[in-house]
Parts: structure tokens; sequence; C-alpha cells
């Protein structure tokens, strides 16, 4: 089932990709509940909502997905990592040198039709989405097995790591955890309609040229894996996002004006667009080959 928000934070089912079906009715008090308060309600509680929304579906054709606005499928997680270095795509990179590590990225998720900001950082080299494939989480406890990881998975997203390269920080925050950072969409995949989540192809555009094209079987630490490490540390609440790293191949700049896809086949294609406030930045740059030069003196780089 493919979940997605609509128009006025209203929930729908896709239906063939093409239709939306409403079933904001089935949720009682949904605007006092507020956005991400139904959309946890609605993973928590699953099994409950899926046979109305079945329902639904048999009864009523929907009207077509070009009519209505898509929302941020989760508007405001408690929770959006996102996963470093996550993907065997060089001769150099093998597994046993790849750990488990992560970043907070803003939890203020950007929708389809939605607009990325670039600051004018005169430090930053390039501007580069990453195209990315990310889980949505129910509610865990600590320590997960990894035997286990998977039925704690509610669904898949796409999602767009949008990265501010050539700075040197100690942390993510403005490299990568700006407001509008994380575009993602259509809507959320729920698990089983994915049979294997690490055989999917990733795909995205920039002004229609194609940029990136991969295969999710190039996962290093795979989902079972990340989750059961995650949980060593934090507890996941419904709705909690995790996007699970890149193929960097393909990788390149965008600017101003630019228009932004992605598509997960099965998963559903979306489109951002690029509002840019300096100059126009086109360097090469492919993560773990270019490395940001320290400031003069050493240290950080300021912004």
């Amino acid at each position: 089932m493919k979940i997605a928000r609509f128009n006025d934070d209203r929930i729908g089912v896709v239906r063939n990709d093409t239709h939306i079906v409403d079933v904001s009715d089935a949720i009682s008090h949904r605007v006092e509940k507020g956005p991400q308060r139904v959309i946890e309600e609605i993973i928590d509680q699953f099994d409950t909502y899926r046979s109305v929304c079945e329902r639904k579906l048999a009864q009523e054709s929907g009207v077509p997905v070009s009519s209505v606005k898509l929302l941020a499928p989760i508007p405001r997680p408690g929770k959006c990592l996102a996963a470093f270095s996550n993907y065997i795509d060089s001769p150099n990179r093998k597994i046993e040198n790849m750990p488990n590590e992560y970043f907070y990225k803003a939890t203020d998720l950007l929708g389809p039709e939605g607009t990325v900001e670039l600051l004018d950082l005169p430090a930053v080299v390039v501007f580069q989405p990453e195209a990315e494939l990310a889980f949505v989480m129910k509610k865990t406890p600590r320590n997960v097995k990894e035997a286990d990881a998977m039925n704690h998975v509610f669904g898949y997203v796409p999602f767009f790591d949008i990265s501010n390269r050539g700075l040197v920080r100690r942390t993510q925050f403005v490299p990568k955890g700006q407001d509008t950072h994380g575009p993602c969409g259509p809507c959320i995949t729920t698990r089983d309609e994915v049979s294997d989540p690490h055989k999917l192809v990733v795909k995205s555009w920039v002004n229609g040229q194609a940029r990136q094209n991969y295969s999710t079987e190039f996962m290093a630490r795979k989902i079972p894996d990340q989750i059961a490490w995650l949980t060593r540390f934090v507890h996941f609440q419904p709705g909690d996002v995790v996007a699970t790293g890149t193929y960097h191949v393909g990788l390149g700049p965008i600017n101003d004006g630019d228009v932004l896809e992605i598509e997960i086949v099965g998963l559903g294609k979306a489109r951002f667009f690029v509002k840019g406030y300096g100059p126009r930045k086109d360097a090469e740059w492919l993560p773990g080959v270019n490395q940001p030069t320290p400031p003069p003196g050493g240290g950080m780089t300021k912004v």
C-alpha cells in the first residue's frame, strides 16, 4: 500500500501510481491531532487502518494524483538519520572498512514540488543531491536483533540528501543538516509491497538529464544491520526516518533554477525545485576522492 499526504494535510492511498483515494475521514480528530501525530497513529495502528483503506480502495476510484498537491509523506519525524559512506561504489571500498555511522538531518522534510534552498556560503565548493532509499520505522525497543529488524520497518520512501561540499566542520549541521535539505516523496510504500529492499533501482535527474542510476544491492551495511546497530543507541518511534546512503557514481552539481527528480522503481517518482542565493558552482566533487581544504591555520571553515 502507498500512503500519501496531500492538499490540506489529508491522507490518501495511491492506486496504480496514477490516482489517490482520500481516507482522511477514517482518522478521528485528524485536524486536532495534527499532521505528524496522524502519520504516527497510522503506522502504530496499521493493522486497523489497513482494512479501512482496503475498503475505501474497493469502493472508490479516487482522483488523479496530478490533480492534488502532494506533501512530505512524513511531515516532521522525531528523528531523521542518514548513513555515511554506505555503498561499495569503488574498488577501494571494502565492507570491513565501512563501519556504521550516521548523522542527523533536519526533521522538517520537504515534500514533492517543494524548493531546495542553497544559501550563499562562499566556502561551499559545490551543492550535490544524493538520491537514496530511506526506510520508515515503527516503534522499537533498544537492542533489536538483526534477525528481527525488518519486522520493525513500516515502509520505504525515496529521499534526497542535499550536500554542501568543501566545508571542514565538526558536525554535518551545515554541510547536510539545513532546512529543505531532506526532500522526499511521493509517498510511503509499506514494507509488504517490497520483496527485497536490497534489489531496488534508484534513479535521479537534474533538468531532465540522468544523474544517478544504481541498485541498492551495493549497500554495504544492509537495513537489518543498520537497525541492529542504531538501536544500541536510540529508540525508534513510529515515523522516524533513516536514509541508507548513496552510490556516488553519477553525482553532479545543482544550482539556482534547476529541477531535481528522484525515482525508486516501485516506490514512485518526485520532483523538486532549486533556489540558489549565491553564485553558480559547478566544481567536480566525488566523496572519498576529493577532500575539503582546511582553512588557513587549521580548524573549522567559518560560515
